[in-house]
């Protein structure tokens, strides 16, 4: 469906995904309590919200908080193989802006990117840094519009860092992937679940008593090795930091470069956010049937260009599993394309984490609204009191009640003597 303000794939799939949307609301306690706020103060009235997050239930939601908020919303995915379109559809069905389709080209996926932004937004909310990136560089003349943005994830808090030292970021990016509650959350148990639940269900093979490959131990990886353990793996742990690499060994793991894991792996899973960490050395020594998978944000982590290439052959294997036979007989398989496991082939993170993170986002957002004019271009911490709120609320979600200090305590806190 094709028209001014949309460009989906069917708008008759709406009902399917707001059946997603219904569910994920009722296991999303703190965006609904954000949303009856936003409700009542329209913070976003006026307004036009460009998002680029991986678009299925849970960022559907966050859409129709800001919605509620009084945001004229354009949205579009973060990657071509996240985007569900019964989802989309559903957002297109309640009046909100979608420019998305599952499977999209590479020229589908960048003119959707370019509609939300030649919409001449005043907040960005990104995931990946694909619209920061795109604005600055093609639309310069809607930058006075931008009143400023949030950041989703690693990988585009990297970019951000880089253009911020450059002088080249034009307005204040909120570097949400910092916050504790989302980071400490969303990359340790949410991928850790999620990664998972994509490998597990797309191969239909047992975890338990296989060579398990961790490229990258940042927190993401600690939540990926964390339940690789905890469904019977042997894992092994590839890095370049080595600091984190002791942190992997005290934490029982297996640590050595990727070429010596290679020989020996059965699940290889990257998440590092950089290029090219599995490469055609390691392709070559691998074992017959081994099965690689991505956790980063791109998909130039597993080198499948590389591997296509010296492929003697190539087939469809399983229903997102394509296979790669090498000149020495073996056969090397690649889940999702080498793109996000935990999405492409899976639903994402579990509600309740997501919870925490679009929170952060939903007040990220707010926070450079209300301070508007007043915050520096460049990047953005999470102020500690809304990273506070966030989890004071979702404490009382839990029913758990905390200690506070005594002014006596604070007092000796604060005295030197």
């Amino acid at each position: 469906m094709n028209n001014a303000n949309n460009e989906i794939k069917d708008i008759n799939l709406w009902e399917s995904g707001k059946r997603k949307i219904d569910w994920v609301e009722s296991n999303m306690p703190l965006l609904r309590g954000i949303k009856a706020d936003f409700e009542k103060s329209k913070p976003f009235a006026g307004l036009k919200v460009a998002l680029s997050v991986h678009l299925e239930a849970k960022t559907a939601y966050l859409c129709k908080v800001f919605a509620a908020g009084g945001a004229q919303m354009y949205i579009t995915g973060s990657n071509p193989l996240s985007t569900q379109d019964d989802v989309a559809a559903a957002l297109a069905h309640e009046g909100l802006n979608v420019f998305a389709w599952y499977n999209a080209t590479q020229e589908e996926y960048e003119r959707h990117i370019s509609k939300v932004i030649e919409a001449a937004p005043n907040i960005i909310i990104d995931d990946g840094g694909d619209l920061v990136t795109l604005i600055h560089s093609k639309y310069p003349h809607l930058l006075d519009n931008v009143i400023g943005g949030c950041e989703e994830t690693t990988t585009g808090i990297v970019r951000l860092h880089a253009m911020h030292r450059e002088g080249k970021l034009k307005f204040p990016m909120v570097l949400v992937n910092d916050a504790d509650c989302k980071h400490l959350f969303d990359n340790r148990y949410g991928t850790g679940q999620s990664v998972w639940d994509g490998v597990n269900r797309t191969t239909n093979l047992i975890v338990a008593g296989k060579n398990t490959v961790i490229a990258g131990y940042g927190w993401c990886g600690k939540g990926v090795a964390m339940r690789a353990k905890g469904l019977g793996a042997s894992v092994i742990v590839t890095e370049i930091d080595p600091i984190k690499a002791m942190e992997a060994v005290m934490d029982g793991f297996k640590v050595m470069p990727m070429n010596e894991a290679a020989k020996i792996g059965d699940f290889f899973v990257t998440v590092t956010g950089c290029s090219r960490v599995i490469t055609e050395d390691d392709f070559l020594v691998m074992k017959n049937g081994a099965i690689c998978c991505n956790a980063g944000h791109f998909d130039i982590e597993v080198d499948v260009a590389k591997l296509k290439s010296i492929a003697v052959e190539e087939k469809t294997a399983r229903n997102n599993i394509q296979g790669y036979k090498l000149s020495n007989g073996n056969w090397i398989y690649v889940i999702a394309e080498g793109r996000l496991v935990n999405l492409a082939a899976g639903d994402g993170h579990p509600a309740e984490i997501m919870d925490m993170s679009f929170a952060i986002q939903a007040l990220g957002a707010l926070h450079i609204v209300t301070n508007k004019g007043k915050l520096p271009a460049g990047v953005i911490n999470v102020p500690k009191e809304v990273d506070s709120e966030v989890a004071r609320r979702q404490l009382g979600f839990w029913g758990v009640e905390i200690d506070t200090l005594t002014p006596e305590q604070e007092k000796y806190l604060n005295s030197w003597s």
